[in-house]
């Protein structure tokens, strides 16, 4: 029998996703778009003097597993420079691709497994890893 593709832990992570608000400063947003499923989340950051993530708000309109994998973004963001996001990026796009064995360094990422053999689903997933980098790399203008 086939796994289920929702499991209860994506199920309960989309679940935990933050409410959307506005942060008191923002250093930086973006607005992304996935093509292949119509997702879209907007992340603002406010970053330290050093430019790493003091706090991020997102705005999601996703599928369980873009809202899941916003949360998991979102819950490990504090404390991350522009190279660190960039690389676990990197990371969780082999795993998803069947090119690496593992998600990466970023906390819990393993939970959105299910959606590995789900190509369709990619975009949404990576999607809030895009918007973070982007709104920080949008910062520095």
């Amino acid at each position: 029998m086939n796994a289920p593709l929702y499991t209860k832990e994506i199920l309960r992570l989309a679940a935990d996703l933050p409410d959307p608000r506005q942060l008191d400063r923002e250093d930086g947003s973006a607005e992304l778009r996935s093509p292949t499923c119509g997702s879209r989340i907007r992340v603002a950051v406010r970053l330290d003097p050093a430019g790493k993530v003091e706090e991020v708000a997102l705005s999601v309109q996703a599928c369980a597993f873009g809202q899941a994998s916003s949360t998991l973004m979102a819950k490990s963001a504090a404390g991350r420079r522009p190279d660190d996001v960039a690389e676990a990026l990197a990371a969780f796009t082999a795993w998803l691709d069947g090119t690496r064995d593992d998600p990466g360094a970023w906390p819990g990422l393993e939970a959105l497994a299910p959606a590995r053999s789900r190509k369709g689903r990619h975009g949404a997933i990576l999607l809030p890893f895009r918007a973070l980098l982007a709104a920080m790399e949008g910062s520095a203008k």
